[in-house]
């Protein structure tokens, strides 16, 4: 019944220790999420909360330690505070009347590298008002500033949110298509989806559901059926589907029932233009060409699960590599929000996202590509390496 979190809105709140965040915070939601002290460092971690924010819609708020914090383990608790921006669609600000120093103009610093909107909120003016001096040294920043106090103005969440509206990026505000952009109203859309280790019992994975609804929502009529029914669904068609949209572990059987004069993609791809840079990932997979013995690959699951006997991300794509390459590659996994060091690799192959929001994947995209290093996703890279990414991709 919930708006997943890697489809909402993420609204990362920063700021030094006990300028007002958990303040700000507790306000907006209405709900004393995160705790209140006037001692410094009082939030150790971040603390999430996921919220209907009308007109705004379904967002996840990111409290975060203050960058400044001196406490016992302060150190760890600032890294996971940096970590949280490549998760951040926009930013807030805090600081108090004393204005901003070094401390927040890094965070702008990064901001602005990563192309992340931001406001800046001078809290505790019911204790002192910001002077001049302060207030124009912001500014040389940006002019979406908001002064107010958490304890006194009454008008605090309308504000903010009046605030928000101003900075949201384009793409949340006029939310993109999954695939319903790609083909016409009523169209026929057959969904491919095998029934194997990988399928939840009773259940199907996320992307598939996405999918569905997203055809659903743009009025088009879809079949959904396994790999060993497919034949019989495109034959008892009168006319050839729009669409055929494939899990990518069954893309070879796919590519070779569904006619050529029939657009053919798989679900990850859709979800690379989706959460991604689908000209990047389409890049990044010609460097397996270029792969040598040694070489190392890493594979990166924004989710944790355990591994199955043919775990796509441990088992298919790594054996596809080395039989496409014919290299002993050393290929590595990585699962979770944390980006790791990237030093040495030569390639880095990214999951669906299905279960992280698409300013990590660009953040990780940012990186890679600042460090020389191609980057692609799982559909991509199967779809190349069975040799049918060019019609894996002419609809796009």
């Amino acid at each position: 019944m919930k708006t997943l979190k890697s489809m909402r809105l993420h609204i990362g709140i920063f700021g030094k220790t006990n300028v007002g965040k958990s303040s700000l915070l507790n306000k907006i939601t209405d709900q004393d999420v995160s705790i209140v002290s006037d001692i410094e460092g009082t939030t150790t971690d971040v603390v999430e909360k996921t919220m209907e924010l009308l007109p705004i819609g379904p967002v996840n708020f990111l409290d975060t330690a203050g960058i400044n914090d001196k406490s016992t383990l302060a150190s760890e608790r600032i890294k996971k505070t940096m970590k949280i921006i490549n998760r951040t669609d926009v930013g807030v600000i805090v600081c108090d009347y004393n204005g901003i120093d070094d401390y927040e103009t890094d965070l702008i610093n990064k901001f602005n590298e990563l192309d992340i909107p931001y406001i800046i909120i001078v809290n505790k003016t019911d204790i002192q008002g910001i002077n001049d001096t302060a207030l124009n040294h912001i500014r040389k920043y940006t002019e979406n500033i908001l002064i107010t106090s958490t304890k006194t103005d009454s008008e605090i969440v309308f504000k903010f949110k009046e605030l928000l509206l101003k900075i949201l990026p384009d793409d949340y505000i006029n939310t993109p298509k999954i695939v319903g952009d790609l083909i016409k109203e009523k169209s026929v859309v057959i969904m491919v989806i095998p029934i194997d280790k990988e399928a939840p019992k009773g259940r199907i994975i996320l992307p598939q559901v996405q999918t569905l609804r997203d055809l659903l929502d743009s009025n088009c009529l879809t079949l959904v059926v396994k790999d060993t029914e497919l034949e019989q669904a495109l034959n008892s068609l009168k006319e050839p589907p729009a669409l055929v949209v494939t899990d990518s572990q069954a893309f070879k059987k796919v590519s070779e029932i569904v006619p050529q004069n029939v657009p053919l993609t798989s679900f990850s791809i859709l979800f690379a233009r989706l959460k991604g840079d689908l000209n990047a990932f389409i890049q990044g997979a010609k460097a397996i060409e270029n792969l040598q013995d040694g070489d190392k690959v890493l594979i990166l699951e924004s989710c944790t699960h355990h591994a199955i006997d043919d775990d796509i991300g441990r088992v298919k794509i790594p054996n596809l590599l080395r039989k496409k390459t014919g290299k002993n590659l050393v290929i590595e996994n990585f699962s979770g929000h944390d980006f790791p060091d990237i030093s040495g690799y030569k390639l880095i192959i990214h999951c669906g996202a299905c279960m992280t929001n698409k300013k990590e994947v660009l953040s990780r995209i940012l990186l890679a590509n600042r460090a020389g290093i191609p980057i692609s996703n799982y559909g991509i890279v199967i779809s190349y390496c069975l040799g049918i990414l060019d019609r894996a991709v002419q609809i796009y």
